[in-house]
Order: C-alpha cells, then sequence, then structure tokens
C-alpha cells in the first residue's frame, strides 16, 4: 500500500475547506510551534492565527499538561500512529468557554481531540495535525443522566424524614459488615436504640410532633457518628447504627455520648416543649454468631433489657 505523503499544496487547499466547518484544526512542528490556527479555534480562543503562528503551543496555552501531551504524540511523531484522547479521558484540551445555549451550564467546553501524523515526501513527521471537536452537548447529556441516576440511586435506599438509610438498605450494609469482619476478625459493634415512650409523644402532641422528635433524633445521630459508621431508621421511632473497626467498650462510649446528648435536647412543637430520651442495645460481633440476622437479635434483645431497667439507658448484650 502506498504511503500516505504530506503535500503542502494540497493541505492548504483542504484548509481552506476546514476554515468553514465546525472543528477545531491546528497544524503543530516537531517543536510543538503553531503552524496552522483555523477559524474555530480563532474564534473560540480570541486569538488570530498571525497572534499565534510560530509560537510554542505551551506558552499561549498554559492550561496544557506539556509533559503528558508530549507523551501522547510522541507516537504520532516517531511510529506515524493516530492517536484519540476523549473527554471522558480528559475534559478538555482547549480550556474555551462554552456559549452553546443548549448547554449553557457547562462552564467549558467539553472535547474530543484526533491527533493525526502528517507525513512528508521523504516519509518523516515533521508536523501533527490537531483535530477539535465540540462535544459538549454529548458530554453535559452523559453528566446530567449520572446526576439524575445517581440521585434516583440515592432516594431509593434514603428514608425521607431521617435522611438516613432506609431498613433495606441498611441491612444490605450489615450482611456486607458481617461477611467483611469475618474475614479480617477486626471488631466491629452493632447498636439499636429507639426513642422511649414514643407513643405517648404521639397521643401527646399529634403525629407532626413525633415526626419532629425523630427527625431532631436522626440530626443526632448523624453528627454523633463517624464518616465510616452506618445508621439507618430499622422501624418507626427504631434506629440502628453499625460502629465499624469499633469493641465493645468504645461503642458504649459512643452509646453514652449520643444518650447524653438526647437527654439534653428539647423539641419546641406549637408552643410546646418536648423532652425524651432514648434506649441503646449494644452487641459486638463475634465468631458464635452464625449470621447477621443473630447480630440483630442480640443487639435487640440488650435493648430490651435497656427498656425493662427504667430506659434513658445503654446494655450491652450479654450471653
Amino acid at each position: 500500500m502506498a504511503e500516505n505523503h504530506f503535500d503542502i499544496t494540497e493541505f492548504h487547499w483542504v484548509m481552506d475547506m476546514l476554515q468553514t466547518i465546525d472543528v477545531g484544526l491546528v497544524v503543530l512542528d516537531s517543536e510543538y510551534r503553531i503552524n496552522v490556527w483555523n477559524s474555530f479555534m480563532e474564534n473560540h480562543s480570541g486569538l488570530r492565527p498571525h497572534v499565534v503562528k510560530d509560537r510554542v503551543l505551551f506558552e499561549v496555552f498554559k492550561e496544557i499538561p506539556e509533559e503528558w501531551f508530549k507523551h501522547k504524540t510522541q507516537s504520532v511523531f516517531l511510529l506515524k500512529n493516530r492517536t484519540f484522547t476523549t473527554w471522558e479521558q480528559r475534559p478538555f484540551l482547549f480550556r474555551f468557554k462554552n456559549y452553546r445555549p443548549i448547554t449553557g451550564t457547562e462552564e467549558f467546553m467539553y472535547q474530543n481531540i484526533t491527533i493525526t501524523p502528517l507525513v512528508s515526501p521523504n516519509g518523516e513527521v515533521q508536523n501533527i495535525c490537531l483535530i477539535i471537536y465540540d462535544v459538549t452537548d454529548i458530554a453535559s447529556n452523559r453528566r446530567q443522566l449520572e446526576a439524575a441516576n445517581s440521585k434516583l440511586e440515592k432516594l431509593s435506599r434514603i428514608d425521607r424524614l431521617t435522611q438516613l438509610n432506609n431498613r433495606g438498605y441498611w441491612e444490605e450494609q450489615l450482611v456486607k459488615e458481617y461477611q467483611r469482619v469475618k474475614r479480617t476478625n477486626e471488631a466491629s459493634t452493632l447498636i439499636m436504640f429507639d426513642i422511649d415512650h414514643f407513643k405517648k409523644v404521639n397521643d401527646t402532641y399529634g403525629h407532626p410532633a413525633g415526626d419532629e422528635v425523630i427527625r431532631v433524633v436522626s440530626a443526632a445521630l448523624r453528627d454523633t457518628m463517624r464518616s465510616t459508621d452506618i445508621a439507618g431508621r430499622y422501624g418507626g421511632e427504631e434506629f440502628s447504627v453499625i460502629l465499624v473497626n469499633t469493641d465493645g467498650k468504645n461503642a458504649m462510649n459512643f452509646a453514652e455520648r449520643l444518650r447524653t446528648r438526647i437527654e439534653n435536647l428539647e423539641v419546641t412543637h406549637e408552643g410546646r416543649d418536648i423532652r425524651f430520651t432514648i434506649s441503646l442495645g449494644l452487641a459486638e460481633l463475634d465468631k458464635k454468631i452464625k449470621d447477621h440476622k443473630e447480630w440483630i437479635e442480640r443487639a435487640d434483645t440488650a435493648l430490651y433489657a435497656s427498656k425493662q431497667g427504667g430506659r434513658n439507658r445503654a446494655t450491652t448484650y450479654e450471653k
């Protein structure tokens, strides 16, 4: 197959045609000096061809990472291979502002880039050609779709009232934590707790007041726990939290901080002040627990002991 040589006359004819199409075209020499700069590049950069001609690309556009770009183009010069980069790999090569009306929310133009060798008559590559495609619409649509899917996924696992994990998703995480600890033999403690005399709160102040109490307890839990802990609304006024890499002693310290914090809270609803407490049950995972359900049962048994012991207290499961 005959080699496709770079003919400068033919290239300039092609360039005249490319001035009018909606893609960027830049020709660089082996020193990365700009030889050709079409109208697309002029319009989006605000730089006329005579301003950038013979200037080194990296001096004009400092946002282009020089080391990365040279590595990317090395095979184009040496092996005469075409190469590509997409917006998923690198959002843009040239930081052009986005002025498209449909994707006006995007700050800059997303770009796909094709880098092509221009082979001279003697078979060497002294120049490369960059073709810049504006793919902002595609990128914006993809990003919006991913954001929507992420929001839907979050909504599917979050309890709306408490903004904690719902029971289904939380229990999935408990299974994973159970399996992880069985592999690693690390510590992990489960806490189940509920709001004392919650039915009385609903009956006395009404369900909207009860909902506000649940929200306040949830906020206190989120503020007390670490980012690595996994909390959920187990049902009604009952909550659960997995304290990752935490033994029973340290879990009790956490439980007491949470209990004391909630004991000192006050919710005002329709001019009436509401005080409330919680009771907690703790169960550290050990080798005798056969599955995650038994782990829950142990924590629930300890919670029941706290209720029987007078409420507003934390109890550790004892065999």
